[in-house]
């Protein structure tokens, strides 16, 4: 049964769509506990709107801020769930175009550049969605560190000394691989800024190098044993675990990356042909074999743990709203639970990726050959196959020099 309508029709948020939003969430299967939550958020918000003569129609994400200040002390998960809701509201709002979105013109030069800098990255260099998430934050701290007080960006920002100097502010404290990164997106950015003629030469030749190592250390990897373990401790009596096993299977026996797991979709599947679609780096497309195994636990999920939902992503969220994951951080999660409930913690940073490195390290064990073990890890370059090799600690052994033993000849 639906919660009793309590705001007034007239000024603050009109009922109808309160009722009409919270319809929505209904049927991406919102618990009512959390719709009466969301409602009560918008009520409260409603009432605010009207103490400062806040129309509808100029509700933006302004208003919004201005609503959450009054929370200052306020515990975080509470902050967290009414700034959900008002996001979520207020996209809702626009989808139905009940309030306007915002225009190019109102958008501040800072943010203009922004959106124009994410889309040639998705556009014209066809970077994939997790790409995005790592340049995205680079630039956009470097933006605003040079903004005038307008939403202008400062006269001398986009020069070489200027950037050459953020990049050695910025990495002070920070690991080689965070500052090389962020050289990587500040290149990127120096050649997008020549290619729009904001710069009269490209700049990314000013941007400095950080020294790596290429192949200096030993991959981490998972002993099969342990990649039994973690995989053993999804409980596939839930629908979370049938989820979970398939996940886990996919990464252990396919070697797939985390991104490609949750780009998966029902359409690719192909159960007849026993093939599964892969979309890979660099918006490469391939058939991989589909173990029985994998196809079974895959199979069981999609009957009696996905549920129903107009998503076409073979994985699912748990909780509403019911889509597909929203990045490869969401299997990383998973498999750090894995972890957990394993007893034991893995030995760096991208815990999904150990079992890639695992599936190579057996693979080379048992004999195969750098080529076959890039072919089945996609790999366009056998350079990055390569330091698989250093894992074969065995034939290695074969071709090593003795150490020099005292009195012996050097």
């Amino acid at each position: 049964m639906k919660a009793t309508r309590t705001v007034s029709e007239s000024g603050g948020l009109p009922a109808r769509h309160i009722d009409a939003f919270l319809d929505r969430l209904r049927a991406a299967h919102y618990s009512e506990v959390t719709l009466r939550k969301k409602r009560r958020v918008l009520c409260t918000f409603s009432g605010w709107m009207k103490t400062r003569n806040i129309d509808l129609i100029d509700l933006d994400e302004s208003a919004a801020t201005r609503f959450m200040t009054r929370l200052i002390d306020a515990p975080r998960d509470r902050v967290q769930r009414e700034r959900a809701t008002l996001r979520q509201f207020l996209a809702y709002l626009r989808a139905e175009a009940i309030v306007r979105s915002p225009t190019l013109g109102g958008q501040s030069a800072i943010a203009h550049i922004y959106c124009r800098y994410l889309d040639h990255l998705r556009q014209d260099r066809g970077l994939a969605k997790n790409s995005l998430l790592v340049y995205g934050p680079f630039i956009r701290d470097f933006l605003d560190s040079h903004a005038a007080g307008d939403g202008s960006i400062l006269p001398d920002a986009f020069d070489a000394v200027t950037i050459r100097n953020h990049l050695l502010a910025r990495s002070k404290g920070r690991s080689s691989e965070y500052t090389r990164l962020m050289a990587v997106a500040l290149r990127s950015f120096c050649h997008f800024l020549f290619l729009r003629g904001d710069t009269a030469r490209d700049l990314c030749e000013s941007v400095p190098s950080v020294r790596k190592w290429r192949q200096s250390t030993v991959p981490t990897l998972l002993t099969p044993e342990q990649q039994e373990a973690l995989i053993a401790t999804a409980d596939r009596s839930t629908p979370c675990g049938r989820r979970d096993y398939a996940i886990l299977l996919l990464l252990a026996r396919l070697g797939l990356r985390a991104g490609e797991i949750v780009a998966i979709e029902l359409d690719d599947i192909h159960w007849r042909s026993g093939e599964l679609v892969v979309h890979g780096k660099g918006r490469m497309v391939e058939h991989v074999p589909l173990p029985s195994e994998v196809g079974e636990a895959i199979a069981i999920y999609l009957r009696d743990g996905r549920g129903a939902s107009a998503s076409r992503r073979a994985f699912l969220r748990i909780w509403a709203p019911r889509v597909g994951l929203a990045g490869p951080a969401a299997i990383g999660k998973i498999v750090r639970l894995a972890f957990a409930r394993a007893g034991f913690s893995p030995a760096c940073r991208g815990a999904a990726h150990l079992f890639r490195h695992g599936l190579a390290t057996t693979m080379i064990r048992h004999g195969a050959s750098i080529a076959e073990i890039a072919e089945v890890l996609r790999h366009r370059s056998q350079d990055s196959t390569a330091i698989y090799a250093k894992v074969a600690f065995e034939d290695l052994r074969e071709i090593a020099r003795s150490w020099p033993m005292a009195g012996g000849a050097i």
